[in-house]
């Protein structure tokens, strides 16, 4: 039985009762609410026109607010949340918020049109530094506007005003009264919303999850919908029933066990690079930070990147290199398999009828291994891979071991170079081993030509990469990161 999409939004609780399931936030807000402050740019959760804040409770009762984008957002998925956009920012006596108040001061808007969406980003932050008198460091500004493009004001003026905004007078935030809110319409049951023949569900337990994959094997299985939303606004694509995994509470565990870093198909990316880089901080942290986009990371899952198998995603390399185990699911049990295997040819994955992705295992740190991953692409923040590189070599007294090499964006899947491994496997690690396994990786992959990068340009810098690991590895004279990463300059200039 269909049940209404209940959420807070503009001080009262907003019932939905019609509408298709992947109708999006954004459509809702401009053409149904006539909330017309957030606006649409790509549609595709790039530009950053349509942020806004969602807010969550937590397991703990504690409340989370995270910037999102709000034009890949399915209505349904908001069941039991809160929404805020650039309306909400408006003060009672009618004076502009802080935010807004800096971004005017700071000259930081000439069209206006990607405004709003700056504004909340700056918003979301203007809660995490909560009445802060210092203000925020650049790389937080940084990171916060990841998901925000701007066409012509130029961003100086913008992170001008992310500094300001908190020297100017405070003005708090109820979140007390936003968690009372919360509280009162959350579920305890499984719900469903049905539309025009159209189910979207939404499980509460891993054993509900099993039976309904089950029984509906061919339903679209959502998470972040940070891919699956692409499908609609850009593809067309009719999903078809849908379930949602985000509200399954065992698929949010995040632990280690048996020398393995366990990470539940739920865990958003952010929450599950932060654990990841807990143990591998200068090897993942600056992968964390270029995956994608904060708004994109504060909702995607690893598991659904996982499950989505892109060729040129930047998270299977590194899990690949390390040897990562993704962890399957069905009403008739569990299945594990190297994350490697799971991967037959281009969008092609080792699926049986009513299985879906519980969980991914990642070993945690060992003696001798030597790992690093790296990406190329044409910006910084928020693009797709050209090349995505990572190894992880076991080197004992200079001689390699159980090699590791695997790339993206190189052939049909996220895979290893045989060849490339077995040239380094035995050897020393030095100049001439390097130099053989350069030239059997031309051995190992095909790359392709797009609008990204060009065959040559794929394998010429794939092969730069390794070398670029040697550098930083090798025995004899290994340089340290910093001497071989232009970013980290950037850095520091920024700092000084």
């Amino acid at each position: 039985m269909s049940e209404p999409i209940r959420f807070f939004y503009r001080g009262e609780v907003r019932s939905v009762e019609s509408g298709a399931p992947t109708r999006t936030l954004l459509q809702h807000l401009r053409e149904d609410l006539h909330c017309t402050g957030t606006k649409e740019g790509c549609a595709e959760g790039d530009c950053g026109a349509c942020t806004v804040v969602v807010a969550e409770l937590q397991p703990d009762g504690e409340v989370a607010m995270k910037s999102v984008n709000s034009c890949i957002q399915f209505v349904p998925t908001l069941d039991g949340k809160a929404v805020f956009t650039i309306e909400d920012l408006k003060q009672a006596d009618g004076k502009m918020h802080p935010v807004q108040e800096a971004l005017v001061e700071c000259h930081g808007s000439q069209c206006g049109f990607c405004t709003p969406g700056f504004a909340m980003s700056l918003w979301s932050l203007y809660l995490k530094q909560d009445g802060q008198i210092t203000p925020p460091c650049r790389k937080t500004v940084d990171e916060t506007l990841s998901g925000n493009l701007c066409r012509c004001t130029g961003y100086r003026p913008i992170i001008d005003a992310a500094r300001r905004m908190g020297e100017l007078p405070h003005v708090g935030f109820d979140r007390e009264a936003l968690k009372a809110s919360l509280q009162s319409i959350q579920r305890t049951e499984m719900y469903s919303y049905t539309h025009d023949g159209q189910t979207f569900y939404a499980p509460r337990t891993l054993a509900e999850l099993a039976a309904l994959r089950a029984e509906k094997p061919t339903a679209t299985i959502v998470a972040g919908s940070t891919d699956v939303g692409l499908w609609v606004t850009k593809q067309m694509r009719n999903l078809g029933d849908m379930i949602y995994v985000r509200l399954v509470q065992e698929l949010h565990r995040m632990e280690e066990e048996d020398d393995m870093l366990y990470i539940g198909a739920a865990v958003s990316l952010n929450d599950a690079y932060e654990a990841v880089c807990k143990h591998y901080k200068e090897e993942l942290h600056e992968m964390w930070q270029r995956f994608a986009s904060q708004p994109i990371r504060n909702t995607g899952t690893l598991g659904g990147s996982v499950a989505n198998g892109s060729p040129i995603g930047d998270s299977a390399p590194w899990m690949i290199a390390l040897g990562a185990e993704i962890v399957i699911r069905s009403d008739k049990g569990q299945r594990s398999m190297l994350l490697e295997k799971f991967y037959l040819d281009y969008m092609k994955k080792d699926w049986q009828p009513g299985e879906f992705v519980e969980a991914v295992r990642i070993p945690l740190p060992r003696k001798d291994i030597h790992f690093r991953t790296y990406k190329l692409a044409k910006r910084y923040d928020q693009d797709i891979s050209a090349v995505c590189a990572a190894f992880a070599f076991t080197l004992k007294d200079g001689v390699v071991s159980d090699a590791h090499i695997a790339y993206g964006g190189m052939a049909a899947t996220s895979r290893r170079a045989p060849l490339a491994e077995a040239a380094v496997n035995g050897k020393r690690w030095d100049e001439a081993t390097l130099k053989l396994a350069m030239a059997e990786l031309a051995k190992d992959y095909t790359p392709l030509s797009d609008m990204r990068a060009t065959a040559a340009y794929r394998m010429k810098t794939a092969q730069n990469l390794l070398h670029r690991y040697w550098l930083e590895t090798n025995p004899d004279s290994a340089e340290p990161v910093q001497s071989i990463n232009a970013y980290h300059y950037a850095e520091g200039a920024v700092a000084a």
